[in-house]
C-alpha cells in the first residue's frame, strides 16, 4: 500500500484524564502531579509530546465532572502548552473510560472531520511516550485503519482456570501487551463506539471495540507497532518515581572529524562562514564542526554515523549545507525521545583566531538544535606548529554530547 502523508488538519488526539486516581492514595489526580522542573505536570507532558510531534488540529481532554478548571490549572502552568491553548478542548468524562472516549469523539465530530481523519487516544497518565511511537501509530492508522503500540511480555504467560491451575501454556512471542496511543480512522471508530453504546457492550479498550464490529470496520484488523518499556502508565504513587528514574537514561557520544584546508574553499565552522584564505576540502560544504557534532549525536543515540546517513559517493550531497544535515540527524534523534543535556566541542586550528567568532558559532549551533545557548560550548586550540593542523594544512574537531531521556 502506498504510504500517504498525514495531514495535521485531519489529525485529532484524545487524552483520557477523567479517572479519580484513587489507587494513587495521594488525594490528588495522578495526571496533576509534578514531573520535573518548569511547572511540567504528568498531564502537560502527555499533551505536549503530541503537540510537538503531530501538531494536531485539536486535542480533546476528558476530565471529571466539574473538573475543567482544575485540569486547566495543571495543564496551562506549562508554558510549552500556551501557544496551543485555543486548540485544546475539555469535555466531561462519563462513568467509564469507554463513555468518556465516546464523549470526546462526539466533540471531535462537531469539527467536521474528513473521511481520512485519524484520532489517537492516549492515557493522560502515560507521559513518557516517545515521538517515534506516536508517529508509527499515526502513520499506520492512516494507512491501515487501526493501530496500537505493543511490547512482548518479559515473563512467560499462562492461562489459568477459576481454581488457579494452569489451563494453557501460551507462546510468549505470539503475545503483546498493548499501550497507548491507540490510533484509528475517526469516522469508523465513532460508528463502532455508537454501536457499542446501543448494545450496552463494555470493552477493555478501543481496539476491542474496533474488533467487535467487523461489518463497520470492513474486516480491517488492528495493526500492532513497536511500543517501548519506557512508555509506562502511572497507576500507583511508586510508578511516577520509578518511571521518572527509568526515563532518565543518560548517554554520552563522541564525534571527531578532520578536513584538509585549501585555497579557493570557504571555511565554515558551526554553520558560520569564517573569512579566511583557506577552507575545508570535502564532498559537502565541509563544516568540520557540524560533522563532528552530528557523529557525537548519532553515536550517543545509537543511530549510526554521518557517513551512513550522507555517503560521500552520493552526488546529491555534493556541496550540501551541513546545517541541514545536522538538523535532519537531530530530528531523528529527538524522535527517539532524546534531549540534549550539553555539548562540548574543541576545534584544533592554527589560523584564523577563533575567539572573535565563538559567540556567533555557539548561537548558530543552538539555533540548529533548538536548545538554549548555555547548553553549547566551543573552544579552539592551536597545535603549536606541529603536524598537519599546526602547519595550517588541516582543521580538526572533537565533540562530546550528553543525551537524556
Amino acid at each position: 500500500m502506498r504510504m500517504m502523508k498525514i495531514n495535521s488538519e485531519s489529525t485529532f488526539v484524545v487524552i483520557c484524564a477523567a479517572g479519580s486516581s484513587t489507587r494513587m492514595g495521594l488525594g490528588t489526580k495522578k495526571e496533576y502531579l509534578p514531573l520535573g522542573k518548569n511547572n511540567i505536570t504528568v498531564l502537560s507532558q502527555s499533551v505536549f509530546i503530541f503537540i510537538e510531534t503531530l501538531n494536531p488540529k485539536s486535542i480533546i481532554i476528558t476530565v471529571p465532572q466539574n473538573g475543567t478548571e482544575e485540569a486547566q490549572k495543571h495543564l496551562f502552568c506549562d508554558e510549552r502548552i500556551i501557544n496551543f491553548k485555543n486548540r485544546i478542548i475539555f469535555t466531561q468524562g462519563g462513568s467509564t473510560r469507554q463513555s468518556s472516549v465516546l464523549n470526546a469523539l462526539e466533540e471531535i465530530n462537531k469539527q467536521n472531520p474528513t473521511e481520512n481523519s485519524i484520532v489517537l487516544i492516549h492515557d493522560g497518565a502515560r507521559p513518557f511516550v516517545t515521538s517515534q511511537i506516536i508517529l508509527d501509530v499515526a502513520q499506520t492508522a492512516f494507512n491501515k485503519g487501526a493501530s496500537v503500540p505493543g511490547i512482548t511480555p518479559s515473563d512467560t504467560q499462562k492461562e489459568i482456570t477459576e481454581t488457579n491451575t494452569i489451563k494453557r501454556h501460551l507462546i510468549r512471542s505470539n503475545l503483546t501487551s498493548v499501550q497507548t496511543p491507540q490510533g484509528f480512522n475517526f469516522n469508523t471508530l465513532l460508528k463502532c463506539h455508537r454501536f457499542a453504546q446501543k448494545q450496552n457492550l463494555e470493552c477493555t479498550d478501543d481496539t476491542e471495540i474496533w474488533d467487535s464490529f467487523e461489518e463497520i470496520t470492513a474486516g480491517r484488523k488492528v495493526v500492532v507497532v513497536k511500543g517501548s518499556n519506557v512508555n509506562k502508565k502511572i497507576t500507583y504513587k511508586e510508578d511516577i518515581q520509578i518511571s521518572t528514574k527509568e526515563s532518565k537514561m543518560i548517554r554520552v557520544g563522541i564525534g571527531t572529524d578532520l578536513h584538509k584546508l585549501a585555497e579557493s574553499r570557504n571555511l565554515y565552522l558551526g554553520g558560520v562562514h569564517i573569512p579566511f584564505s583557506k577552507g575545508e576540502v570535502a564532498h559537502s560544504d565541509g563544516d568540520v564542526l557540524l560533522h563532528a557534532i552530528s557523529d557525537s549525536l548519532l553515536g550517543a543515540s545509537g543511530l549510526g554515523d554521518i557517513g551512513s546517513y550522507f555517503p560521500d559517493e552520493d552526488p546529491k550531497w555534493k556541496n550540501a549545507d551541513s546545517k541541514i544535515l545536522l538538523k535532519t540527524i537531530w530530528d531523528d534523534v529527538k524522535k527517539q525521545g532524546w534531549n540534549l543535556g550539553n555539548l562540548d566541542c574543541v576545534i584544533e586550528i592554527e589560523k584564523p583566531k577563533f575567539l572573535p567568532w565563538r559567540n556567533q558559532v555557539i548561537k548558530s549551533i543552538a539555533d540548529i538544535l533548538e536548545v538554549p545557548e548555555e547548553r553549547i560550548f566551543v573552544k579552539a586550540k592551536t597545535n603549536e606548529g606541529l603536524e598537519s593542523v599546526g602547519q595550517n594544512l588541516a582543521v580538526k574537531v572533537y565533540a562530546v554530547c550528553l543525551l537524556e531521556k
